[in-house]
């Protein structure tokens, strides 16, 4: 396989992933080309893998589809798996690639796992400061 062959399959898989994730956040088109003030030919172009979007545009398509830049260019092995400094699966990509679910009951997962996350990062204790070995504590 050459390298331009790989590249055309990471850009259809790209694009396909995009299409996908737009479908499962029940956006059209239009409307995700508004969100992401991309024009919608070249969206269209995209998720057809006929352009290598900027990271700007990938950017604005992860907003516009509440996930990470980094997340849709793992999708498509765009990046390396190395170990991220949360080694933690990404649960929201695990649900939205689950093809046992419903598109909605995809959503509505989405949906419960951020409004947990969302509730319990108010709650969280932040963790305290190490404690500085004191010359007094030595000796006792």
């Amino acid at each position: 396989m050459t390298v331009g062959s790989t590249r055309d399959e990471q850009l259809h898989a790209l694009g396909a992933f995009i299409r996908a994730q737009r479908q499962l956040a029940n956006l059209s088109l239009r409307q995700l080309a508004e969100l992401t003030q991309v024009s919608n030919p070249y969206l269209s172009q995209l998720e057809r893998g006929l352009h290598e979007p900027s990271v700007r545009v990938l950017q604005s398509i992860g907003r516009a589809l509440d996930m990470s830049t980094e997340s849709l260019l793992r999708q498509v092995g765009m990046v390396d798996d190395e170990p991220a400094e949360h080694p933690l699966p990404d649960t929201e990509v695990a649900i939205r690639q689950d093809a046992s679910l419903t598109d909605e009951q995809k959503q509505a997962l989405l949906g419960v796992y951020r409004s947990y996350r969302q509730a319990n990062s108010a709650t969280l204790p932040r963790p305290a400061p190490a404690a500085e070995p004191s010359a007094e504590g030595a000796g006792a």
